[in-house]
């Protein structure tokens, strides 16, 4: 079954059709012939072939008529079946569009990438497939915002082929820049695959930047990003908390270790859902908050912190509400003394 990652590198290159000759004249240093227009074709090779053969993408470059063809396909891991069918996609994608066409592989992972370029022998004289392959050392670092918003496919890719480098997180706060004006779906595809090809240092560094409220937003995208991704981004602490806690429980052998990392996960979606409102909502969160909330384990006082975070005008009165509660209690209290002293009067 095809994953995330996979579908999402397919995306940029639908997205954005000019994005696959680009790599191939840019990075590759293949001449194409000239072109006005690029398109991504039906993937479905059926006319020569079974339609069970599907490539994962077809772009066709046109100047009023096809003149290039390219099979873009994303490969993540091994598969000896692929390297059986990919000379099968080109001689059925020419034979259908009646032009020139060429493979190119897109593998993020340094050792898939010189796996996929390994020539294919067809076994008829000089009949060898050799890939086209865009790896790890072919795709470039992209930190310049100017450049990313032109290309914010170019700036993803970036990031999926180093994100686990030091530069890391240096390319993801650019993608978040680069996708300011784009629609919203693209925007959450764009930013979760930067954020998922982080290392986990990246990626806990970048989240204490972002709830610092030293981190400017590029525009308005963000608050409607967070907004939208507020229940997703709690499932998903909830989730993943309870997952951390069952493994927890089967390395302790210890049904409390399971509860504990369950409710710690369940605490942690809170807190981080509270920290991205309060980010959203431009409120600067000073170290004594930060820690008043790091070291809440009520998950009813967190949950009305969150709910209370949507409205209040100021991170004080997040706080000052609950406070104000217990005189009123207090006060309430007295009056009921008061009211039943004042019958014990009566009744003498």
């Amino acid at each position: 079954m095809p994953s995330m990652q996979h579908e999402g590198l397919l995306l940029l290159f639908r997205n954005r059709p000019t994005l696959a000759p680009k790599l191939m004249r840019d990075v590759l240093g293949l001449e194409l012939p000239p072109y006005s227009e690029a398109r991504v074709e039906s993937a479905e090779l059926t006319e020569v072939v079974p339609t069970e053969y599907r490539a994962d993408l077809v772009v066709l470059l046109l100047e009023g008529t096809p003149v290039f063809a390219i099979v873009v396909e994303v490969q993540l891991s091994r598969d000896e079946d692929k390297r059986k069918t990919w000379p099968l996609y080109l001689t059925s994608l020419r034979s259908r569009v009646g032009c020139p066409t060429a493979l190119l592989v897109v593998a993020p992972d340094e050792a898939m990438a010189r796996w996929c370029a390994q020539p294919i022998p067809l076994g008829h004289p000089e009949f060898v497939l050799r890939p086209l392959v865009v790896g790890p050392d072919a795709i470039p670092v992209l930190v310049d915002e100017q450049q990313a918003r032109r290309d914010p496919e170019l700036a993803v890719l970036s990031a999926l082929a180093h994100g686990h480098e030091a530069v890391g997180q240096a390319i993801a706060q650019t993608v978040m820049a680069a996708v300011a004006g784009l629609e919203a779906e693209r925007v959450r595809l764009y930013v979760d695959l930067a954020l998922s090809s982080l290392s986990e240092a990246a990626r806990r560094s970048l989240e204490a930047l972002m709830r610092s409220g030293n981190y400017e937003y590029q525009s308005e995208f963000a608050r409607e990003f967070v907004a939208k991704g507020l229940q997703e981004g709690l499932q998903k602490g909830r989730e993943e908390g309870r997952e951390e806690g069952r493994e927890e429980g089967r390395e302790e052998g210890r049904e409390e270790g399971r509860e504990e990392g369950r409710q710690e996960g369940r605490h942690e979606g809170e807190r981080t859902a509270l920290f991205e409102v309060l980010d959203a909502r431009g409120f600067e969160v000073d170290e004594a908050v930060r820690q008043q909330i790091l070291d809440c384990t009520d998950q009813d006082q967190l949950k009305s912190w969150l709910r209370k975070a949507v409205t209040v005008e100021s991170v004080q009165e997040l706080f000052s509400k609950v406070a104000a509660s217990k005189p009123d209690a207090s006060k309430a209290g007295k009056q009921g003394r008061t009211t039943k002293a004042s019958k014990s009067r009566s009744k003498r």
